[in-house]
């Protein structure tokens, strides 16, 4: 007999003993069950036309515009998001429904003269057919959004897995999107490990955001079966700080970067880079940037930097920093919330995991560079290119940074952190595999070229 799924529950951060949801996992035989149920359906949808897929997600974008209180007090109870940002990622989460409500009625392909001759050359984009996406908690509507519009919108059908930690912000949009959408379209599946990898061994693309380890094996999986995939994975983000730039901003910026939502965010900033005779002046302005970053309840509107998403994401910063020389850190609130303060520290060793290894956490290294060379040397001494923040007055030096850094966004005097929905969205070496994500970019992942050729 095949034993029951472990039930998934996640709880409040900022007060365990509350349990937000307790649902019991899918399993693999159902997960593959409802990518076969969403293959059946997608012939319908996209038959459909470009009318009525545009018109059901502008009644998701509606629908989620009119609950955003209740979807950002959803997202802090859940994993821990600071109000602010929470209503933040909510009206992000609007807005990216309403620009793809646009797409399906955008051309999908282009006409051609031959070479020679009577006749026509055609090149179209058609949709896959089922997408599978798993995705993590941090986010918990903006990044299955950012994945779910864009190929509902070029008319695939969408299964979604989401991190268990945000199960019940992933149920509550699936009520959304289902009230606007045919049976079989939009589905989640509850579940962990198991369920994820069904749906990557059963999907006609995949698209995943989460952890280095597993993205790889995601890209593995799907390459395998040669379906599409792409795959957003960690970052160990630098910010540069040249002498001649203003440091009070440069410092707020960094400050943000490193102790908002507590660093949970891929393109939270953890390693600062100070160059030549910034050091000193950045060294003091960041340390009363981090002490005075507001840390406590989620709930509360002024908090900037919450709870950890979990005990063990809390009690893995503390031997990251052991025996480092700690520049400054904030203050975390005693009681039962999984909190930590946000930290700098610096004169960390080569070789240390903190300039390895992602940190998710509210704690950055501070590191001299004698000149820019050689500070874009260092940013990009990492396994890991996402994104780069530079801070400077000189265009020349920006140009340079935006020249020779490897990563996939740079980001002039403006923090580390920070989407353009619009925009594409991913990073180099071990941060990304495959095309990348959001803008119009989500568009051409979704979807793969054809081309015709007709003749008389």
């Amino acid at each position: 007999m095949t034993a029951a799924p472990t039930p998934i529950v996640s709880r409040n951060p900022a007060d365990p003993a509350d349990v937000v949801a307790e649902v019991a996992a899918a399993g693999a035989p159902a997960a593959a069950a409802a990518v076969e149920r969403a293959r059946a359906a997608q012939a319908g949808w996209l038959a459909g036309g470009a009318a009525a897929r545009s018109a059901a997600l502008s009644a998701v974008a509606g629908a989620l515009e009119a609950a955003t209180e209740e979807l950002a007090d959803l997202a802090v109870r859940e994993v821990g998001k600071p109000l602010a940002e929470a209503r933040a990622e909510m009206a992000r989460t609007v807005a990216i429904w309403r620009y793809y409500a646009q797409a399906p009625y955008e051309a999908s392909g282009a006409v051609h003269e031959p070479a020679a001759g009577p006749g026509l050359l055609l090149t179209r984009r058609r949709p896959h057919g089922v997408a599978g996406l798993i995705t993590p908690w941090n986010f918990p509507f903006a990044i299955p959004s950012w994945k779910a519009a864009p190929a509902l919108a070029a008319g695939n059908t969408v299964v979604l897995k989401p991190a268990p930690e945000a199960t019940a912000c992933a149920l509550r949009l699936a009520g959304i999107v289902r009230e606007a959408v045919p049976e079989g379209v939009f589905t989640v599946v509850a579940g962990g490990a198991a369920e994820g990898g069904a749906v990557v061994d059963s999907a006609d693309v995949v698209s995943f955001t989460g952890s280095t380890g597993v993205g790889t094996a995601v890209v593995r999986a799907a390459t395998a079966r040669g379906v599409p995939v792409q795959a957003e994975m960690g970052g160990l983000n630098a910010a540069i700080v040249l002498p001649d730039a203003d440091i009070g901003r440069a410092a707020a910026h960094i400050a943000a970067a490193i102790a908002g939502y507590a660093g949970q965010k891929c393109t939270a900033t953890s390693r600062v880079i100070a160059v030549g005779a910034a050091l000193d002046p950045l060294r003091e302005a960041l340390a009363d940037a981090l002490r005075a970053v507001p840390v406590g309840d989620p709930a509360d509107p002024a908090t900037v930097c919450g709870p950890l998403v979990s005990a063990p994401a809390r009690d893995r910063l503390a031997p990251a920093r052991e025996s480092l020389s700690v520049v400054a850190a904030g203050a975390a609130p005693d009681g039962p919330g999984w909190y930590a303060p946000p930290v700098l520290v610096e004169k960390v060793p080569a070789g240390h995991a903190l300039l390895r290894e992602e940190v998710f956490g509210p704690l950055a290294a501070l590191l001299p560079a004698d000149d820019l060379p050689h500070a874009v040397r260092l940013a990009n001494e990492v396994p890991y290119g996402l994104v780069t923040s530079v801070h400077t007055a000189d265009l020349g030096a920006a140009l340079h940074g935006l020249d020779h850094l490897d990563t996939g966004m740079i980001r002039v005097n403006a923090p580390s952190t920070g989407v353009d929905f619009h925009l594409p969205f991913g990073g180099a070496k071990a941060s990304a595999h495959g095309p990348r994500e959001q803008g119009r970019a989500a568009l051409e992942f979704y979807t793969s070229s054809r081309t015709y050729t007709l003749m008389p």
